[in-house]
Protein backbone atom coordinates (compact mmCIF):
# COMPACT_ATOMS: atom_id res chain seq x y z
CA UNK A 1 0.00 0.00 0.00
CA UNK A 2 1.36 3.75 -0.71
CA UNK A 3 1.63 6.22 1.97
CA UNK A 4 -1.35 7.78 0.87
CA UNK A 5 -3.59 5.04 1.06
CA UNK A 6 -2.66 4.18 4.73
CA UNK A 7 -3.56 7.17 6.06
CA UNK A 8 -7.09 6.45 4.13
CA UNK A 9 -7.57 2.71 5.62
CA UNK A 10 -6.44 4.47 8.88
CA UNK A 11 -9.08 7.29 8.49
CA UNK A 12 -11.36 4.84 6.99
CA UNK A 13 -11.74 2.29 9.65
CA UNK A 14 -11.38 5.00 12.74
CA UNK A 15 -14.81 6.32 10.76
CA UNK A 16 -16.47 3.00 10.65
CA UNK A 17 -15.61 1.86 14.15
CA UNK A 18 -16.62 5.72 15.95
CA UNK A 19 -20.04 5.78 13.98
CA UNK A 20 -21.04 1.83 14.56
CA UNK A 21 -20.07 1.90 18.30
CA UNK A 22 -21.96 5.26 18.65
CA UNK A 23 -25.15 4.24 17.10
CA UNK A 24 -24.96 0.92 18.74
CA UNK A 25 -24.56 2.90 22.11
CA UNK A 26 -27.46 4.63 21.03
CA UNK A 27 -29.67 1.73 20.28
CA UNK A 28 -28.25 0.20 23.58
CA UNK A 29 -29.90 2.77 25.36
CA UNK A 30 -33.50 2.03 24.04
CA UNK A 31 -32.84 -1.50 24.79
CA UNK A 32 -32.75 -2.53 20.97
CA UNK A 33 -29.65 -4.57 20.04
CA UNK A 34 -26.80 -3.01 19.23
CA UNK A 35 -26.69 -4.66 16.03
CA UNK A 36 -29.28 -2.89 14.18
CA UNK A 37 -27.01 0.70 14.99
CA UNK A 38 -24.60 -0.66 13.31
CA UNK A 39 -25.84 -1.32 10.42
CA UNK A 40 -27.55 2.06 10.87
CA UNK A 41 -23.93 3.83 10.50
CA UNK A 42 -23.39 1.48 7.71
CA UNK A 43 -26.03 2.72 5.64
CA UNK A 44 -25.58 6.17 6.60
CA UNK A 45 -21.86 5.88 5.36
CA UNK A 46 -22.25 3.92 2.19
CA UNK A 47 -23.41 4.89 -1.02
CA UNK A 48 -26.85 5.21 0.78
CA UNK A 49 -26.74 8.16 2.19
CA UNK A 50 -22.99 9.62 2.20
CA UNK A 51 -22.17 8.50 -1.71
CA UNK A 52 -25.88 10.12 -2.30
CA UNK A 53 -24.83 13.20 -0.94
CA UNK A 54 -20.80 13.25 -1.56
CA UNK A 55 -20.26 10.92 -3.72
CA UNK A 56 -16.53 11.79 -3.74
CA UNK A 57 -16.20 11.43 -0.55
CA UNK A 58 -17.42 8.64 -0.05
CA UNK A 59 -15.77 6.95 -2.88
CA UNK A 60 -12.18 8.32 -1.43
CA UNK A 61 -12.68 6.85 1.98
CA UNK A 62 -14.83 3.55 1.09
CA UNK A 63 -13.46 2.58 -2.26
CA UNK A 64 -15.05 -0.66 -3.98
CA UNK A 65 -11.33 -1.60 -5.96
CA UNK A 66 -7.99 -1.09 -4.83
CA UNK A 67 -5.97 -1.85 -2.20
CA UNK A 68 -7.47 0.22 0.68
CA UNK A 69 -10.61 -2.24 -0.89
CA UNK A 70 -9.07 -5.15 -0.88
CA UNK A 71 -7.62 -4.64 3.14
CA UNK A 72 -11.05 -3.76 4.21
CA UNK A 73 -12.44 -6.42 2.82
CA UNK A 74 -9.83 -8.70 4.70
CA UNK A 75 -10.74 -6.80 8.18
CA UNK A 76 -14.19 -7.57 7.46
CA UNK A 77 -13.23 -11.26 6.83
CA UNK A 78 -11.45 -11.35 10.15
CA UNK A 79 -14.14 -9.65 11.94
CA UNK A 80 -16.43 -12.65 10.67
CA UNK A 81 -14.43 -15.44 11.49
CA UNK A 82 -14.41 -13.36 15.07
CA UNK A 83 -17.73 -13.35 15.09
CA UNK A 84 -18.16 -16.64 14.58
CA UNK A 85 -15.89 -18.34 17.09
CA UNK A 86 -17.36 -15.63 20.05
CA UNK A 87 -21.23 -17.44 18.92
CA UNK A 88 -19.50 -20.62 19.24
CA UNK A 89 -18.36 -20.25 22.77
CA UNK A 90 -22.37 -19.08 23.50
CA UNK A 91 -23.62 -22.49 22.48
CA UNK A 92 -24.12 -24.85 25.65
CA UNK A 93 -25.03 -28.52 24.67
CA UNK A 94 -25.99 -29.33 28.45
CA UNK A 95 -28.72 -27.12 28.16
CA UNK A 96 -30.26 -28.03 25.28
CA UNK A 97 -30.41 -31.83 26.84
CA UNK A 98 -31.91 -30.05 30.02
CA UNK A 99 -34.87 -28.77 27.87
CA UNK A 100 -35.42 -31.86 25.64
CA UNK A 101 -38.06 -32.11 24.54
CA UNK A 102 -39.73 -28.01 24.44
CA UNK A 103 -36.49 -27.24 23.23
CA UNK A 104 -36.54 -30.19 20.41
CA UNK A 105 -40.14 -29.20 19.53
CA UNK A 106 -39.78 -25.81 19.35
CA UNK A 107 -36.66 -25.00 17.12
CA UNK A 108 -37.48 -28.39 15.14
CA UNK A 109 -40.54 -26.92 14.17
CA UNK A 110 -39.24 -23.33 14.21
CA UNK A 111 -37.26 -24.48 11.65
CA UNK A 112 -39.10 -26.52 9.19
CA UNK A 113 -42.24 -24.26 9.04
CA UNK A 114 -40.18 -21.03 8.09
CA UNK A 115 -37.74 -23.16 5.65
CA UNK A 116 -40.95 -24.54 3.57
CA UNK A 117 -42.59 -21.20 3.39
CA UNK A 118 -39.12 -19.81 2.51
CA UNK A 119 -38.27 -22.24 -0.16
CA UNK A 120 -41.52 -22.80 -1.94
CA UNK A 121 -42.00 -19.92 -3.34
CA UNK A 122 -38.89 -18.66 -4.28
CA UNK A 123 -38.03 -21.96 -5.98
CA UNK A 124 -41.76 -22.14 -8.26
CA UNK A 125 -41.27 -18.46 -8.64
CA UNK A 126 -37.48 -18.08 -8.85
CA UNK A 127 -37.78 -16.13 -11.82
CA UNK A 128 -40.03 -13.10 -10.43
CA UNK A 129 -37.55 -13.01 -7.77
CA UNK A 130 -34.32 -12.82 -10.06
CA UNK A 131 -33.09 -15.94 -9.68
CA UNK A 132 -31.00 -16.79 -12.63
CA UNK A 133 -32.04 -20.17 -14.52
CA UNK A 134 -29.12 -21.90 -13.43
CA UNK A 135 -29.47 -21.24 -9.63
CA UNK A 136 -33.04 -22.33 -8.87
CA UNK A 137 -32.26 -24.54 -6.17
CA UNK A 138 -29.46 -22.94 -4.83
CA UNK A 139 -31.55 -19.82 -4.76
CA UNK A 140 -34.60 -21.55 -2.99
CA UNK A 141 -32.44 -23.53 -0.37
CA UNK A 142 -30.63 -20.11 0.57
CA UNK A 143 -34.12 -18.67 0.98
CA UNK A 144 -35.46 -21.00 2.95
CA UNK A 145 -31.89 -21.17 5.33
CA UNK A 146 -32.45 -17.50 5.70
CA UNK A 147 -35.75 -17.61 6.75
CA UNK A 148 -35.24 -20.54 9.56
CA UNK A 149 -32.47 -19.62 11.14
CA UNK A 150 -32.73 -17.37 14.58
CA UNK A 151 -30.11 -14.69 15.93
CA UNK A 152 -28.74 -16.26 19.02
CA UNK A 153 -26.49 -13.49 20.08
CA UNK A 154 -29.65 -11.10 19.15
CA UNK A 155 -31.96 -13.23 21.17
CA UNK A 156 -29.59 -13.59 24.41
CA UNK A 157 -28.77 -9.69 24.36
CA UNK A 158 -32.71 -9.44 24.28
CA UNK A 159 -33.66 -11.69 27.21
CA UNK A 160 -30.55 -9.96 29.09
CA UNK A 161 -32.40 -6.64 28.89
CA UNK A 162 -35.90 -7.96 29.89
CA UNK A 163 -34.54 -10.18 32.75
CA UNK A 164 -35.59 -13.17 31.35
CA UNK A 165 -32.24 -14.79 30.80
CA UNK A 166 -32.68 -16.93 33.30
CA UNK A 167 -36.17 -17.93 33.95
CA UNK A 168 -37.71 -21.17 32.63
CA UNK A 169 -38.88 -19.12 30.09
CA UNK A 170 -35.48 -17.79 28.63
CA UNK A 171 -33.80 -21.07 29.14
CA UNK A 172 -36.27 -22.38 26.44
CA UNK A 173 -35.54 -19.75 24.09
CA UNK A 174 -32.40 -20.35 24.47
CA UNK A 175 -31.66 -23.72 24.13
CA UNK A 176 -33.98 -24.07 20.78
CA UNK A 177 -31.61 -21.14 19.44
CA UNK A 178 -28.82 -23.38 20.13
CA UNK A 179 -29.99 -26.17 18.07
CA UNK A 180 -31.23 -23.50 15.91
CA UNK A 181 -27.71 -22.44 15.15
CA UNK A 182 -26.18 -25.94 14.96
CA UNK A 183 -28.14 -27.44 12.11
CA UNK A 184 -28.40 -23.90 10.93
CA UNK A 185 -25.10 -23.59 10.01
CA UNK A 186 -24.64 -27.40 8.48
CA UNK A 187 -27.42 -26.03 6.51
CA UNK A 188 -25.21 -22.71 6.04
CA UNK A 189 -22.10 -24.68 4.82
CA UNK A 190 -24.09 -27.04 2.81
CA UNK A 191 -25.24 -24.28 0.62
CA UNK A 192 -21.82 -22.51 0.56
CA UNK A 193 -20.60 -25.22 -0.57
CA UNK A 194 -22.73 -25.72 -3.33
CA UNK A 195 -22.35 -22.07 -4.36
CA UNK A 196 -18.71 -22.57 -4.50
CA UNK A 197 -18.98 -25.55 -6.65
CA UNK A 198 -21.77 -23.98 -9.06
CA UNK A 199 -24.22 -26.53 -8.29
CA UNK A 200 -26.08 -29.38 -6.61
CA UNK A 201 -23.65 -31.98 -7.93
CA UNK A 202 -20.98 -31.37 -4.66
CA UNK A 203 -23.76 -32.06 -2.28
CA UNK A 204 -22.46 -35.36 -0.94
CA UNK A 205 -19.16 -34.26 -0.76
CA UNK A 206 -20.18 -31.30 1.16
CA UNK A 207 -22.23 -33.30 3.71
CA UNK A 208 -19.20 -36.60 4.16
CA UNK A 209 -16.82 -33.63 4.77
CA UNK A 210 -18.86 -31.98 7.31
CA UNK A 211 -19.51 -35.34 9.20
CA UNK A 212 -16.31 -35.95 8.98
CA UNK A 213 -15.14 -32.25 10.21
CA UNK A 214 -17.92 -32.70 13.48
CA UNK A 215 -16.78 -35.84 13.90
CA UNK A 216 -13.15 -35.25 14.39
CA UNK A 217 -14.18 -32.02 16.10
CA UNK A 218 -16.04 -33.66 18.78
CA UNK A 219 -14.23 -37.33 19.08
CA UNK A 220 -10.69 -36.10 18.88
CA UNK A 221 -10.41 -32.16 19.07
CA UNK A 222 -12.84 -31.90 22.31
CA UNK A 223 -11.05 -34.29 24.92
CA UNK A 224 -8.00 -32.97 24.00
CA UNK A 225 -9.23 -28.84 24.47
CA UNK A 226 -10.18 -30.31 27.59
CA UNK A 227 -7.18 -31.87 28.92
CA UNK A 228 -5.23 -28.78 27.23
CA UNK A 229 -7.23 -25.69 28.61
CA UNK A 230 -6.72 -26.14 32.05
CA UNK A 231 -2.64 -26.10 31.78
CA UNK A 232 -2.87 -23.26 29.56
CA UNK A 233 -4.80 -21.27 32.21
CA UNK A 234 -2.47 -22.19 35.15
CA UNK A 235 1.06 -22.43 33.55
CA UNK A 236 0.87 -19.52 31.30
CA UNK A 237 -0.35 -15.86 31.40
CA UNK A 238 -3.85 -14.96 32.10
CA UNK A 239 -5.45 -14.20 29.72
CA UNK A 240 -3.55 -13.51 26.85
CA UNK A 241 -2.88 -17.47 26.57
CA UNK A 242 -6.07 -18.92 26.39
CA UNK A 243 -6.99 -16.26 24.14
CA UNK A 244 -4.18 -17.24 21.73
CA UNK A 245 -4.95 -20.70 22.13
CA UNK A 246 -8.39 -20.17 21.14
CA UNK A 247 -7.99 -17.53 18.11
CA UNK A 248 -5.48 -19.37 16.89
CA UNK A 249 -7.73 -22.76 17.25
CA UNK A 250 -10.60 -20.81 15.64
CA UNK A 251 -7.91 -19.62 12.49
CA UNK A 252 -6.76 -23.23 11.82
CA UNK A 253 -10.35 -24.39 12.04
CA UNK A 254 -11.55 -21.60 9.51
CA UNK A 255 -8.26 -22.83 7.40
CA UNK A 256 -9.30 -26.50 6.73
CA UNK A 257 -12.90 -25.89 6.31
CA UNK A 258 -12.24 -23.03 3.89
CA UNK A 259 -9.51 -25.40 1.61
CA UNK A 260 -12.30 -28.49 2.35
CA UNK A 261 -14.48 -26.20 0.58
CA UNK A 262 -17.37 -26.03 3.28
CA UNK A 263 -15.99 -22.13 4.03
CA UNK A 264 -14.38 -20.77 6.89
CA UNK A 265 -17.33 -19.59 9.18
CA UNK A 266 -18.28 -23.27 9.79
CA UNK A 267 -14.77 -24.08 11.05
CA UNK A 268 -14.57 -21.09 13.39
CA UNK A 269 -18.18 -21.74 14.78
CA UNK A 270 -17.53 -25.50 15.78
CA UNK A 271 -14.54 -24.61 17.42
CA UNK A 272 -16.37 -22.26 19.26
CA UNK A 273 -18.70 -24.80 20.35
CA UNK A 274 -15.80 -27.49 21.25
CA UNK A 275 -14.15 -24.84 23.37
CA UNK A 276 -16.61 -23.18 24.91
CA UNK A 277 -18.28 -26.83 26.02
CA UNK A 278 -15.30 -27.04 28.19
CA UNK A 279 -15.99 -26.75 31.88
CA UNK A 280 -12.19 -25.79 32.42
CA UNK A 281 -12.89 -22.31 30.51
CA UNK A 282 -12.89 -19.52 32.96
CA UNK A 283 -16.26 -17.37 32.87
CA UNK A 284 -13.63 -14.65 32.35
CA UNK A 285 -12.36 -15.91 29.61
CA UNK A 286 -15.33 -15.62 27.48
CA UNK A 287 -16.33 -12.19 28.97
CA UNK A 288 -12.81 -11.08 27.90
CA UNK A 289 -13.61 -12.48 24.59
CA UNK A 290 -16.95 -11.27 23.82
CA UNK A 291 -16.20 -7.66 24.89
CA UNK A 292 -13.21 -7.81 22.61
CA UNK A 293 -14.92 -9.07 19.42
CA UNK A 294 -18.69 -7.00 20.21
CA UNK A 295 -16.87 -4.26 20.72
CA UNK A 296 -14.34 -4.01 18.22
CA UNK A 297 -14.66 -6.67 15.29
CA UNK A 298 -18.42 -7.47 15.17
CA UNK A 299 -19.02 -3.16 14.95
CA UNK A 300 -16.57 -3.27 11.62
CA UNK A 301 -18.50 -6.03 10.01
CA UNK A 302 -22.17 -4.77 10.59
CA UNK A 303 -21.01 -1.33 9.62
CA UNK A 304 -19.62 -2.83 6.05
CA UNK A 305 -22.93 -4.36 5.03
CA UNK A 306 -24.40 -0.54 4.49
CA UNK A 307 -21.26 0.10 2.42
CA UNK A 308 -21.92 -2.58 -0.15
CA UNK A 309 -25.35 -1.48 -1.39
CA UNK A 310 -27.39 1.68 -2.39
CA UNK A 311 -30.15 0.38 -0.02
CA UNK A 312 -32.65 3.30 -1.63
CA UNK A 313 -31.80 2.33 -5.26
CA UNK A 314 -32.84 -1.38 -4.31
CA UNK A 315 -35.83 -1.15 -2.07
CA UNK A 316 -38.38 -3.06 -3.08
CA UNK A 317 -41.33 -2.92 -0.98
CA UNK A 318 -43.21 -5.89 -2.30
CA UNK A 319 -40.25 -8.48 -1.86
CA UNK A 320 -39.44 -6.26 1.47
CA UNK A 321 -42.77 -7.57 2.47
CA UNK A 322 -42.72 -10.90 1.11
CA UNK A 323 -39.42 -11.94 2.55
CA UNK A 324 -40.92 -9.97 6.29
CA UNK A 325 -44.11 -11.67 5.78
CA UNK A 326 -42.72 -15.35 4.96
CA UNK A 327 -40.14 -14.87 7.96
CA UNK A 328 -42.20 -13.51 10.20
CA UNK A 329 -45.13 -16.01 10.28
CA UNK A 330 -42.86 -19.28 9.45
CA UNK A 331 -40.69 -18.14 12.31
CA UNK A 332 -43.44 -17.25 14.81
CA UNK A 333 -45.94 -19.69 13.92
CA UNK A 334 -43.46 -22.59 13.77
CA UNK A 335 -41.89 -22.15 17.13
CA UNK A 336 -45.47 -21.67 18.85
CA UNK A 337 -46.75 -24.93 17.68
CA UNK A 338 -43.36 -26.19 18.75
CA UNK A 339 -43.62 -24.74 22.01
CA UNK A 340 -47.20 -25.43 22.58
CA UNK A 341 -46.64 -29.69 22.03
CA UNK A 342 -43.95 -29.34 24.30
CA UNK A 343 -46.23 -28.30 27.51
CA UNK A 344 -46.44 -24.14 27.00
CA UNK A 345 -49.56 -22.30 27.51
CA UNK A 346 -50.98 -20.53 24.35
CA UNK A 347 -49.31 -16.94 25.17
CA UNK A 348 -46.11 -18.50 26.87
CA UNK A 349 -45.68 -20.10 22.99
CA UNK A 350 -46.46 -17.22 21.49
CA UNK A 351 -44.01 -15.03 23.59
CA UNK A 352 -41.43 -17.81 23.15
CA UNK A 353 -42.18 -17.22 19.00
CA UNK A 354 -41.46 -14.30 19.46
CA UNK A 355 -37.95 -14.51 21.08
CA UNK A 356 -37.14 -17.08 18.35
CA UNK A 357 -37.83 -14.31 15.70
CA UNK A 358 -34.82 -12.12 16.15
CA UNK A 359 -32.57 -12.04 12.86
CA UNK A 360 -29.09 -10.88 12.54
CA UNK A 361 -25.91 -11.68 11.72
CA UNK A 362 -26.27 -15.44 10.37
CA UNK A 363 -28.93 -14.40 7.62
CA UNK A 364 -27.01 -11.32 6.68
CA UNK A 365 -23.66 -13.34 6.65
CA UNK A 366 -24.33 -16.09 4.13
CA UNK A 367 -26.84 -12.82 2.46
CA UNK A 368 -23.28 -11.31 1.56
CA UNK A 369 -21.75 -14.53 0.27
CA UNK A 370 -25.03 -15.66 -1.79
CA UNK A 371 -24.64 -11.38 -2.93
CA UNK A 372 -21.34 -11.89 -3.96
CA UNK A 373 -21.89 -15.09 -5.63
CA UNK A 374 -24.11 -14.05 -7.78
CA UNK A 375 -26.84 -16.62 -6.38
CA UNK A 376 -29.22 -13.20 -5.00
CA UNK A 377 -29.57 -9.97 -6.29
CA UNK A 378 -28.88 -6.42 -4.49
CA UNK A 379 -33.00 -6.28 -3.89
CA UNK A 380 -33.39 -9.11 -2.61
CA UNK A 381 -29.99 -9.12 -0.14
CA UNK A 382 -31.93 -5.25 0.87
CA UNK A 383 -34.56 -7.27 1.96
CA UNK A 384 -32.94 -9.76 4.28
CA UNK A 385 -31.28 -6.60 5.94
CA UNK A 386 -34.48 -5.21 6.45
CA UNK A 387 -35.87 -8.53 7.50
CA UNK A 388 -32.71 -9.02 9.83
CA UNK A 389 -33.69 -5.33 10.92
CA UNK A 390 -37.30 -5.46 11.74
CA UNK A 391 -37.55 -8.86 13.50
CA UNK A 392 -35.14 -7.99 15.60
CA UNK A 393 -36.62 -4.91 16.76
CA UNK A 394 -40.07 -6.01 17.67
CA UNK A 395 -39.22 -9.12 19.67
CA UNK A 396 -38.82 -7.66 22.95
CA UNK A 397 -42.27 -5.44 22.65
CA UNK A 398 -44.29 -8.58 21.29
CA UNK A 399 -42.75 -10.52 24.06
CA UNK A 400 -43.64 -7.99 26.52
CA UNK A 401 -47.15 -8.38 25.10
CA UNK A 402 -47.12 -12.02 25.86
CA UNK A 403 -45.56 -12.06 28.81
CA UNK A 404 -48.23 -9.61 30.46
CA UNK A 405 -51.20 -11.92 29.28
CA UNK A 406 -49.01 -14.85 31.22
CA UNK A 407 -48.62 -12.03 34.35
CA UNK A 408 -52.64 -12.18 34.24
CA UNK A 409 -53.31 -15.96 34.40
CA UNK A 410 -50.60 -16.24 37.25
CA UNK A 411 -52.50 -13.30 39.13
CA UNK A 412 -55.95 -15.18 39.07
CA UNK A 413 -54.15 -18.40 39.74
CA UNK A 414 -52.52 -16.10 43.26
CA UNK A 415 -56.01 -15.16 43.87
CA UNK A 416 -57.94 -18.35 43.28
CA UNK A 417 -55.83 -20.40 45.74
CA UNK A 418 -55.65 -17.27 48.19
CA UNK A 419 -59.43 -17.95 48.55
CA UNK A 420 -59.08 -21.81 49.62
CA UNK A 421 -60.14 -23.16 45.81
CA UNK A 422 -59.11 -26.74 45.01
CA UNK A 423 -57.37 -27.35 42.06
CA UNK A 424 -55.01 -30.01 42.41
CA UNK A 425 -57.07 -32.39 40.99
CA UNK A 426 -57.26 -30.55 37.54
CA UNK A 427 -53.86 -31.76 35.15
CA UNK A 428 -53.41 -28.63 33.08
CA UNK A 429 -53.36 -25.15 32.54
CA UNK A 430 -56.07 -24.98 30.50
CA UNK A 431 -58.53 -26.61 32.93
CA UNK A 432 -57.03 -23.76 35.47
CA UNK A 433 -58.09 -21.51 33.42
CA UNK A 434 -61.26 -22.32 32.35
CA UNK A 435 -62.13 -22.30 36.42
CA UNK A 436 -60.51 -19.09 36.40
CA UNK A 437 -62.46 -17.37 33.93
CA UNK A 438 -65.88 -19.18 35.02
CA UNK A 439 -65.05 -17.97 38.47
CA UNK A 440 -63.85 -14.37 37.30
CA UNK A 441 -66.99 -13.82 35.18
CA UNK A 442 -69.31 -15.50 37.76
CA UNK A 443 -68.24 -13.15 40.46
CA UNK A 444 -67.65 -10.09 38.72
CA UNK A 445 -70.88 -10.34 36.16
CA UNK A 446 -68.59 -9.95 32.84
CA UNK A 447 -69.32 -11.49 29.53
CA UNK A 448 -67.28 -14.86 29.73
CA UNK A 449 -65.92 -15.24 26.03
CA UNK A 450 -64.71 -11.59 26.56
CA UNK A 451 -62.85 -12.83 29.10
CA UNK A 452 -61.13 -15.76 27.95
CA UNK A 453 -60.25 -13.22 24.26
CA UNK A 454 -59.13 -10.65 26.46
CA UNK A 455 -56.93 -12.73 28.43
CA UNK A 456 -55.58 -14.85 25.19
CA UNK A 457 -54.18 -17.61 26.32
Amino acid sequence: MKHEEVVIFLVAISIMLFFARFLGEVFNKFKQPAIIGEIIAGILLGPTILGNLLPEIQGTLFPQTGNVSLVLNGITQLAVIMLLIVSGLEVNLALIAKQGKTALYTSTLGMALPFALGFLPFYFFSDLFGAAPGDKLIFALFMGTAMSISALPVIARTLMDMNLLKTELGVIIIASAIVNDLFGWIFFSVIIGMISSGGGSNFLTQIGGILLFLAFMFIVAKPLSDRVIPRIQTRYSFPGSILSFIFISGLVAAAITEAAGIHAIFGAFIVGVVIGDSSHLKESTREIIHQFVTNIFAPLFFISIGLKVDFFAHFDLIMVLIVLGLAIVGKVVGCGIGARMGGMSFAESMAIGFGMNSRGAMEIILGILALEAGVINETVFVALVVMALVTSLISAPMMGYFLNKVKKFETLLQILTSKNIFISSLKSKDEILEMLINRVAEEGQVNRLKLKEDLLI
